[in-house]
């Protein structure tokens, strides 16, 4: 059996035998054999033309490549190491500034009216703005090129960032549930609520609005972990916020339980938010599947000249993914025809999964019973 991953005419990838970081021998990812193995088998390795090489000025117009599926090119690409990672970045710094003015206008006007469902959402904002500096310095590690002691990259400290952000959660919700009780059982007094109150929420409440769009946008471009958290989490701000005004409505009109209630429910719906952040990261950090066994079977069986696939395994991001397969190859098949075979499957399946940032290919005979 030998594996490889090849340097392919599509992805310009490395190739190695077995488990080892050797060049292919293949000519620096050009075949030698390439033409006369096509036309042997009428195919070519990636059914298109090769795109032209971007520059510097089509990116700044043009944006971060755009994958055949949607999605961006993935981490073997200099503008994901660099570019993406700088880009995440300056999103990130934005939205923390916009954030923090968010809390303090909160804690400041629930510290000066005694009302412990704003103080509640203010602690609430200002976790955003904490997740915001830990979401940057995760960020700034992933961005860091593979080395001897992270040859798969750094890619995952971003997701690492993205579920520390649970944490914060935690923190706020044990927070708020500690202010309620105080009021419930009467150790607080009544707060006072004034038109300022309403007016800082409402505005609070705008910006917040801003910045869901803003990074939901952003997340979807870039393929960002961090990003689509922190939009979820702002989500969730939203929501606590809208109850909070409801509760301001009924303790101006005399039903001073409602503040206390209030953030008895802003506490729900920040674990609910650190459930969902928890829930997609784990997802990640544990290796799921993240592309279908049958749509990679579908793919490679589709190449000439191979006769089918197994031990089909993927994990990673849905922008970074890694993926090792064995295919089957007639047994008569010279090795330097399988290795060149090994290649164009690779392309094939990089041609339509963009985001899969390396493959490794195990070439092997079918079983006797299945040929």
């Amino acid at each position: 059996m030998i594996a490889t991953t090849a340097p392919t005419a599509g992805t310009g990838a490395w190739c190695r035998k077995s488990t080892s970081s050797a060049r292919c021998s293949c000519d620096g990812g050009r075949y030698r054999r390439r033409a006369s193995f096509e036309a042997r088998f009428g195919i070519t390795a990636l059914g298109v033309a090769r795109p032209r090489q971007r520059t510097s000025n089509d990116r700044a117009a043009t944006g971060p490549p755009v994958t055949a599926t949607g999605g961006n090119t993935p981490g073997g690409a200099a503008w994901v190491t660099e570019e993406r990672y700088a880009a995440v970045s300056r999103v990130l710094i934005r939205v923390l500034f916009l954030n923090l003015a968010v809390a303090l206008a909160k804690i400041a006007f629930g510290y000066a009216s005694g009302a412990i469902s704003i103080l509640s959402d203010g602690f609430h904002s200002l976790t955003d703005t904490a997740a915001n500096v830990t979401g940057l310095i995760g960020v700034r590690a992933a961005g860091q090129p593979p080395d001897e002691d992270h040859p798969y990259g750094h890619r995952k400290y971003e997701t690492v960032a993205a579920a520390s952000v649970t944490a914060f959660l935690l923190l706020v919700m044990i927070e708020v549930l500690r202010n309620a009780f105080n009021h419930l059982t009467g150790r607080s007094a009544v707060p006072t609520i004034t038109a300022a109150s309403f007016a800082v929420m409402l505005a609070t409440v705008g910006v917040n609005l801003l910045v869901i769009s803003y990074e939901t946008r952003e997340a979807g471009r870039l393929g960002s972990e961090v990003l689509l958290a922190d939009a979820l989490q702002t989500r969730g701000d939203v929501w606590t916020s809208v109850t909070v005004i409801g509760a301001l409505i009924g303790t101006k009109s005399g039903i001073a339980i409602l503040d206390p209630l209030a953030a008895l429910l802003v506490a729900g719906f920040i674990g609910h938010a650190g459930f969902q952040i928890a829930r997609a990261t784990t997802r990640i950090l544990s290796d799921r599947i993240v592309i279908a066994e049958s749509d990679i079977e579908r793919i490679v069986n589709g190449v000439p000249g191979v006769l089918g696939c197994h031990h089909i395994r993927t994990r990673g991001s849905s922008d970074h993914v890694f993926l090792d397969l064995h295919v089957w190859l007639p047994p008569a098949m010279p090795l330097t025809e399988a290795h060149d075979l090994s290649h164009v499957v690779k392309d094939r399946l990089i041609a339509r999964y963009p985001q899969i940032a390396d493959a490794i290919i195990h070439i092997e005979p079918p079983p006797p019973r299945k040929f």
